[in-house]
């Protein structure tokens, strides 16, 4: 492990970002314009992938990782603000698909993680990291670990998996007869693996097909399309054509009929979710404005509500015993959720002491409204909005 994960460089195409550039070609050359700005949940994710590339390369004898090394480097992860017990569990599961993978062949595979692929071929300058490829028999595999709770990421057709098949297979095309491609993201914290299998050929189609787009990215060009490709965009708080999109909920204003249709309320609550997520954005922008000393008309920073603190807590409840107040009554006593049992007790002994013996059930959560593209298949008639959402009926 040469460099860490934070100090690896970053393609302007790059393949994480290849949702968003391939369906708007000039972002990619706007968010230069904007600092790359990090969070504490993406250096959360750095740490679990570092976390799980030091595993495989143990468990798969890969590198010259002695046990000392291993044990300097595990030590180095486990004191890192960031790191918790249940990073371990959640980057085992990542690790027990791979060498699932990798133990289903008769034959010792070839495997390499964490391997720079350069997919230039297709995209201008195209390079990004792979976590882990394996290659067995006649399939070339692609594995990535997304260390993300928030949202679900489909391996259906996923631009960043295949383009990183793409720059395995002209690296590796030559060397082993591969036919065909298995890709699968794996999502420990949301249980969730998500797998695409195609044929070389299909993966080669869909890389000529993108290249023109690729192209128009890397010059700039192109028309600037607004959507949920956002989401990640560094511009997104600022962009024009982001800011036209939701604005044109006026248009609905002008409808005519005294009731608006079903239909409508469906385009509507597509755009007003958006517009919500635009609008948080924004204020998180314009704050940032305001920090810096620019002026954002009507608007100004201020500081928020404060909170007490524990100068010394051990002290402090020192102090209240002392005066006589009973210990009690400074704690509060109460169980742990069943999903925090899950996580202390991992999950093999969870089942066995809790699920199997059924002293846990689980109970159905309320309806909610979703896109149709959730994956949860639809309920009708099951309850009331009224039971739902609580009221009394009048």
């Amino acid at each position: 492990m040469v460099a860490t994960h934070a100090e690896r460089p970053h393609a302007l195409l790059s393949a994480s970002a290849a949702h968003r550039w391939l369906a708007c070609p000039p972002s990619a050359r706007l968010c230069e314009q904007f600092p790359d700005t990090t969070s504490e949940y993406a250096a959360e994710g750095t740490l679990a992938h570092e976390l799980a590339e030091l595993k495989l390369r143990k468990a798969l004898k890969l590198g010259n990782l002695n046990a000392r090394e291993f044990n300097k480097r595990r030590k180095e992860i486990e004191s890192h603000p960031l790191y918790s017990a249940e990073m371990d569990t959640y980057t085992d599961s990542y690790v027990d698909y791979v060498l699932g993978i990798v133990h289903s062949y008769r034959v010792p595979p070839y495997v390499t993680v964490e391997k720079q692929i350069d997919y230039s071929a297709y995209a201008p300058e195209g390079f990004g990291t792979g976590d882990c490829i394996v290659i067995g028999g006649e399939t070339l595999h692609i594995i990535d670990l997304k260390y993300g709770k928030g949202v679900r990421v489909s391996g259906e057709g996923n631009p960043q998996m295949r383009l990183y098949a793409l720059g395995a297979l002209q690296e590796y095309g030559f060397l082993y007869p591969i036919t065909e491609i298995h890709t699968a993201i794996v999502q420990p914290r949301l249980e969730s693996i998500s797998e695409e299998t195609i044929s070389v050929d299909e993966l080669l189609a869909w890389g000529e097909s993108i290249k023109p787009i690729a192209e128009m990215a890397y010059r700039g060009e192109g028309e600037f399309n607004a959507g949920e490709h956002c989401r990640f965009c560094r511009a997104k708080s600022v962009c024009r054509a982001r800011s036209e999109q939701y604005l044109a909920l006026e248009a609905f204003g002008q409808a005519k009929p005294p009731l608006i249709t079903d239909s409508e309320v469906g385009e509507i609550l597509r755009r007003a979710k958006a517009l919500a997520e635009w609008v948080t954005d924004l204020e998180e922008y314009a704050l940032q404005q305001c920090l810096a000393g620019n002026q954002i008309p009507g608007w100004k920073a201020v500081e928020g509500r404060g909170s007490r603190q524990y100068v010394d807590l051990d002290a402090a409840f020192k102090a209240l015993i002392d005066a006589g107040i009973d210990e009690a009554v400074l704690y509060e006593r109460k169980p742990l959720t069943v999903a925090q049992l899950e996580k202390v007790l991992g999950k093999a002994q969870y089942r066995q002491l809790l699920e199997e013996p059924g002293l846990v059930r689980k109970e159905p959560g309320k309806p909610t409204l979703v896109p149709e593209s959730d994956k949860r298949p639809a309920i009708t008639a099951k309850i009331t909005a009224q039971e739902a959402f609580g009221g009394d009926e009048r």
